[in-house]
Formats: structure tokens, sequence, C-alpha cells
């Protein structure tokens, strides 16, 4: 009887185990390219699996969370201006019954930067998200990044 309880309560753990995994369908990467001796663009890629979208970030109230970016510069750098990327598509969505704007596929978000030196500089972030299919929104989640600009 002991070993049936046990054999039960593994397959209930492997089971759940299985089901718990977290889908993850954004991929970010992270770079630079440098401007001038005092000026960098932070670029940002979200690379969305097929099906899947991300809201714009400039998503209207009431509706799902806007992609958004903190940035965390080092050594006297300043954040300059906002964070941009191309226009976003935009579809009405029942759900939130508006017309919301998204991407798929890939998109790169740039964010430009005033350098302090001409020392290596780090700026740290965080990206701020919402993936959706045509079934089921993720809840919201983030990707934290660091880049050093040489």
């Amino acid at each position: 009887m002991k070993r049936i309880n046990l054999l039960i309560a593994f397959l209930v753990f492997a089971v759940s185990g299985v089901m718990a995994q977290v889908h993850n369908p954004v991929k970010w990467s992270v770079g630079f390219k440098k401007l001038a001796n005092n000026e960098a663009v932070i670029l940002i890629k979200a690379n969305v699996e097929q099906g899947w979208h991300i809201y714009g970030m400039n998503v209207p109230a009431g509706g799902p969370e806007s992609t958004s970016f903190t940035f965390t510069p080092a050594n006297g750098a300043k954040v300059q201006g906002k964070t941009l990327a191309k226009e976003p598509k935009t579809k009405f969505e029942d759900v939130f019954k508006m017309n919301l704007p998204y991407y798929n596929g890939e998109v790169v978000f740039q964010q430009k930067v005033k350098l302090a030196n001409n020392k290596p500089t780090t700026v740290k972030g965080v990206a701020s998200f919402m993936a959706c299919d045509k079934e089921r929104c993720l809840p919201p989640d983030e990707y934290e990044f660091a880049v050093t600009i040489k």
C-alpha cells in the first residue's frame, strides 16, 4: 500500500512539474552603437515567437501592460529622450474593447545615452512587457539587462 501511495504521489508531482513549465515566447538581446565620443544608442531587440505579440509603448488606459523600459546609467552617463521603435501595428481586441498597438516578429527599441567621459560605461535596465497570442495572455514579465558601452 505504501508503494502505491508513493507511486501516486510521484506521478502527481511529475505531471504538475510538466504542466508548470513556463512558456517564454519573447527572446531579448541587447547591444549598443557608438555615435560619437560622448554619445551612444542602446539597442534592445525583442524576437517574438510566431503567433505571439507584445504591446506597444503607448497602450491606452484600461488596456494591457505597455512595453516600457527603465534605465540606470553609471559613471555620470544620462539617458536622452524617449525610447524609440518602429511604428507598431494596431488591432481591435474584444477582450479590452479597444484598438491596441502591438509588435510581432522582431522589433528593435533604441535609447540614446549621453556619456560623461570616454571610459567604459555600464547601463543597466529593465524591459517590462506582456505577451499574448490569439487564445491567452501571459502575466506581465520583465527582462533585466546590462550593456557596457566602450
